[in-house]
């Protein structure tokens, strides 16, 4: 399936035709179909090609090795999370993948909950600096799309600022091994929508994702080398009452001949800080659509959904 495109540089470059037609396509998409191609969106092909690299590199490790990094009582949100440990809500079979994850490292003039450290990996050096680059680098361009996304929601341009600036968001490296025996299901990693405000993914190292259609069709969506790929995450469906929806999607095994091969991914979730309320915006609000969704928090909603795909008691 071809996704809809758009082009960043169009909504920074001061040009207000070009911006105003960014907002629209961008909205556009979301409304229709959940998932878009973004191009010009600030990580480097260096930075992208050292990410995949370093990932490959630790992934590669012994396991009583990657073990030393994986933190009890952190419900994966830093380090690394062994190999069958989530599933899908809803779901009890778990995902066939191991993960690893990069938290934010808050700056100046913020005075919520102290983030966890962030694990540093002795065997790879160049891994955490490289994550470092990379998470600013997408907070960067997620916070741009966000900027969008609150004017076409007839926002003020910076609703979103305050909330995303030290903001909860992970940087997450997915390992699927290789299949070595004749799997129980298609499905590496089942159906589910992501938790957040938006995800922002660069294209994985092999095919396997998949998105479900409004005619309820599973399609397979393969990101352009020099784009990535943005969609609507369940924090942003609540917020917006359901005008902008998060879209179902899964990774499926690949052929047969290729089983031999790991697949790695690398997404962003994009998260506000934890006190941002999800309070559907009056204006998503009427009779044709009544609000969907009690109050919650940020953080009361993502405390909810770890528990729900088993990384929280």
């Amino acid at each position: 399936m071809s996704i809809p495109s758009v082009d960043l540089a169009d909504f920074l470059s001061g040009d207000p035709k070009r911006k105003e037609a960014f907002v629209q396509d961008l909205g556009k998409a979301y409304e229709e179909v959940g998932f878009v191609g973004v191009k010009n969106h600030g990580l480097t092909d260096e930075l992208i090609e050292d990410l995949y690299k370093y990932v490959q590199q630790f992934f590669s490790l012994p396991l009583e090795q990657k073990k030393e990094y994986e933190i009890v009582g952190m419900a994966g949100q830093r380090g690394y999370t062994s190999f069958g440990k989530e599933h899908a809500k809803g779901s009890d079979a778990p995902d066939l993948k191991e993960f690893f994850q990069y938290g934010q490292i808050a700056r100046e003039n913020f005075s919520e909950e102290l983030y966890p450290e962030n694990v540093r990996i002795a065997e790879v050096p160049a891994f955490n600096n490289t994550f470092d680059d990379a998470y600013r680098a997408f907070e960067r361009s997620g916070t741009a799309l966000l900027q969008a996304i609150a004017l076409y929601l007839g926002l003020d341009e910076n609703y979103f600022d305050q909330y995303v600036y030290n903001g909860n968001s992970i940087l997450r490296a997915i390992h699927y091994p290789p299949i070595t025996s004749e799997p129980k299901s298609a499905i590496r990693a089942e159906q589910h929508e992501d938790i957040n405000l938006i995800t922002l993914l660069i294209g994985a190292s092999a095919d396997g994702l998949e998105i479900l259609t409004k005619q309820e069709e599973w399609i397979p969506v393969t990101s352009v080398p020099e784009q990535i790929v943005v969609n609507v995450g369940d924090m942003l469906q609540r917020l917006t009452n359901n005008k902008l929806r998060s879209t179902t999607h899964r990774v499926v095994n690949p052929k047969r001949e290729v089983w031999h091969t790991s697949r790695f991914s690398i997404p962003f979730f994009l998260h506000p800080k934890s006190s941002m309320s999800l309070k559907c915006l009056e204006s998503c609000i009427d009779e044709d659509h009544p609000k969907a969704y009690e109050d919650a928090t940020a953080g009361e909603y993502l405390d909810e959904r770890l528990r729900e795909i088993g990384l929280k008691k």
